[in-house]
């Protein structure tokens, strides 16, 4: 084919098409220029389907941390977070800690009410912890009544401090649910999360902290 050659078949290529191989449009036959075209088309076929597969997994991942009833972490996801800051605690020195929340009685609000109403007042105490975080804090529902909230900048007596507020907050204003209204009372224990202590046993001190405040208060 002489230089400068014009190429007729399905058209075109994009300069940009070819220039990878270091060939002018003038040096392709229309057969591999169409065959170059096919590549293209599926290899950006192939980006768009990556970048799907990244997003739903993503979401996967997402769900698979959630609790499934409350807009909060689960277990799973709280203990890997609380591995996250124990090396944190140890490389930097950054106070931290964990407190254990279980709902007083609250077996009697789905007696008295139904498993719906529960579920109601579940979420509505996830959105109220959730309302009080800030900055690195985290909050997730260990199981049945039982939550944790985990504050990632705070000494065990700020902690305290704060873990007192949250119990106020929760405490101030009844759930309602329809037109059944039930006030919430909790319980709470708080426990440092150092370096020397692994996850199972920073929430294990935390909720024998608060069953020894549960019974001093009921003494």
């Amino acid at each position: 084919m002489q230089a400068g050659a014009k190429v007729v078949g399905r058209g075109p290529t994009r300069p940009d098409e070819t220039a990878f191989l270091g060939l002018s449009e003038a040096d392709l036959t229309p057969a591999v220029q169409g065959a170059i075209r096919t590549l293209l088309t599926e290899v950006d076929d192939l980006r768009q389907e990556v970048s799907r597969l990244k997003a739903r997994l993503n979401q996967a991942e997402i769900l698979a941390d959630q609790d499934p009833l409350t807009p909060a972490l689960n277990r799973r996801a709280l203990m890997r977070e609380l591995e996250r800051i124990r090396t944190f605690s140890h490389r930097y020195g950054s106070p931290a800690a964990l407190v254990y929340i279980d709902l007083d009685d609250f077996k009697s609000v789905n007696d008295r009410f139904g498993h719906a109403a529960g579920d109601e007042a579940l979420r509505a105490v996830a959105d109220r912890l959730r309302s009080q975080m800030s900055g690195p804090d985290l909050v997730a529902r260990i199981g049945g009544d039982e939550f944790a909230v985990v504050f990632g900048q705070a000494t065990l007596a700020g902690a305290e401090a704060r873990a007192r507020n949250l119990a106020r907050s929760l405490e101030s204003t009844p759930i309602r649910f329809g037109e059944w209204s039930a006030p919430i009372h909790v319980s709470f224990g708080v426990s440092e999360i150092t370096p020397d202590l692994a996850p199972e046993e920073v929430v294990a001190r935390a909720d024998a902290a608060m069953y020894a405040r549960r019974r001093e208060r009921r003494s």
